[in-house]
């Protein structure tokens, strides 16, 4: 029996974690926030990386700066839509975003999003093991798989469920300690 695709699975979990911990924003400009704006250009819903240039001039501020001037209304109109709680500053030409600092309350509850999030990606895991101990056991029952070769499988598959779980542990640490670093 092959572990792969299961492998792959646990890896896709854990990839699908950090993408959404990319939409959290800690307190510092990261452009990545905006990834899953869309604009209205010319009738086709685009991202918003496709149609404007994304830079973080300092610290604690996106700047937008749209290749079509005529878009600098459909873009405020698509973050003001968006759930960023952002609002954004025009001057005709760009488009601003400052973040503001957040509170220690407001830290406290990005640290239990990400906490809840880390959390559905180990069920995720979990869930995935269990699949994967029931081929094993279903192939043992068939005569498929010895018994030692059941029991070996269901070792593996234990270990690469705790590889996942550990890497998804140090992944919540790291966004939570970067959430709260002021």
């Amino acid at each position: 029996m092959e572990l792969t695709v299961y492998e792959e699975k646990m890896e896709k979990s854990l990839s699908n974690l950090q993408e959404e911990y990319t939409s959290i924003r800690a307190g510092r400009a990261n452009p990545h926030i905006l990834d899953k704006i869309q604009v209205d250009y010319y009738g086709t819903m685009s991202p918003l990386q496709s149609v404007a240039n994304i830079s973080v001039p300092e610290a604690r501020m996106i700047q937008i700066q749209p290749w079509d001037a005529s878009l600098i209304k459909d873009i405020e109109k698509a973050i003001l839509s968006s759930d960023l709680g952002l609002t954004p500053a025009n001057d005709g030409k760009a488009i601003r975003l400052v973040f503001p600092e957040l509170t220690e309350e407001r830290r406290k509850e990005l640290v239990k999003d990400v906490k809840k999030k880390g959390e559905a990606a180990k069920v995720a895991v979990r869930n995935i093991r269990r699949d994967a101990n029931d081929a094993v056991k279903k192939e043992a029952k068939a005569n498929e798989i010895s018994e030692d070769e059941q029991k070996q499988l269901e070792d593996e598959i234990q270990k690469l469920t705790d590889k996942y779980i550990s890497e998804i542990d140090s992944t919540i640490d790291g966004k939570s300690n970067e959430v709260m670093t002021v």
